[in-house]
């Protein structure tokens, strides 16, 4: 329709992510003003109104939400429209923002950003490092293109799907037992033949120490260990892999941690690695806004992704 233009779109979705238009137009770059004649002008022509305003901030109507949600599918069908016609040109250019969890840092981000830079050397990347949820918020708020996430079994439960967003799994990382050689010191079974002794149960540690991670990992955790019978006495908590493994050598702890992180953290001979339940694992995955794999620069990004995935063997 030739009364509702993209600007509106990106107003209405900056509005609905700030609750003010005075910070919306802050985040466009706009003045407040100009941007209150630019909804007042919309609601006129479309005879609906978008934004109710208050002393407070502003909030959507449900029809001003229902524009909003369309702001990032324009954006990406935009996008695509730029780089295709560039493509008629013979130019391969674009530009890409990804985003992941820590341990995807050290193993899987160089993967694809060396695959990138191969595969499509006029794309612009950038990469943040940053935990799942605040991926998805990137994404949805347009900061970032391509995120890479991770869930565990029954974090679906409750949880509304978005709309707006594509979830693809491209893999398994399997969880490992880290505890110090000679555990019992910890409350906990000897771990000496830990690794060859096959799959650890959770169970045979339920008087350690424990070493959380980052708040989904700890609920993971607490959640694991409930299944197992026990309630895990946690006494440190970080997300650094290396400084979790500097933690259990120094005999301070025992912690689950992902292989991924473990692939490029040096792991000292007092240090044992073993095996748990593989229904521990966590469901890697890669997330982009709908419509967004049209623009060939987020296609190439998923390319990538997708052939840096057997570093989850």
């Amino acid at each position: 329709m030739d009364d509702i233009d993209p600007q509106l779109l990106r107003v209405l979705r900056a509005v609905a992510d700030s609750g003010s238009i005075t910070r919306a137009a802050a985040a466009l770059g706009s003045s407040q003003p100009a941007v209150s004649q630019l909804l007042t002008r919309a609601e006129q022509r479309l005879g609906h109104a978008l934004v109710l305003r208050g002393g407070r901030g502003a909030t959507l109507t449900h029809a001003g939400q229902v524009l909003a949600d369309h702001a990032l599918h324009v954006q990406a069908a935009l996008t695509a429209a730029r780089e295709d016609l560039d493509a008629v040109g013979g130019l391969i250019r674009g530009r890409v923002r990804l985003g992941g969890f820590p341990s995807a840092s050290s193993a899987l981000v160089p993967a694809v950003l060396a695959r990138m830079a191969t595969t499509a050397p006029g794309v612009r990347t950038s990469y943040v490092e940053v935990e799942p949820p605040e991926a998805l918020d990137l994404v949805r708020g347009g900061e970032v293109d391509v995120a890479l996430t991770f869930t565990y079994v029954g974090d679906e439960v409750g949880a509304v799907p978005d709309p707006g967003l594509v979830t693809r799994a491209i893999g398994r990382d399997p969880l490992a037992l880290v505890t110090p050689v000679g555990g019992s010191q910890l409350g906990g079974a000897e771990s000496d033949n830990a690794a060859d002794s096959g799959v650890v149960d959770l169970a045979s540690h339920r008087d350690a120490r424990w070493i959380g991670g980052c708040p989904r990992c700890r609920g993971h955790l607490l959640a694991s260990c409930a299944t197992a019978g026990f309630t895990p006495d946690i006494v440190l908590e970080t997300d650094n892999a290396a400084a979790v493994v500097g933690l259990v050598a120094a005999g301070l702890g025992v912690a689950l941690l992902p292989r991924l992180a473990l692939a490029t953290t040096v792991v000292p001979a007092g240090v044992a690695v073993a095996p748990v339940d593989d229904d521990l694992a966590r469901r890697v995955e890669v997330v982009v806004a709908r419509g967004a794999d049209r623009v060939p620069s987020v296609r190439a990004a998923l390319d990538a992704v997708r052939s840096a995935a057997h570093l989850l063997a």
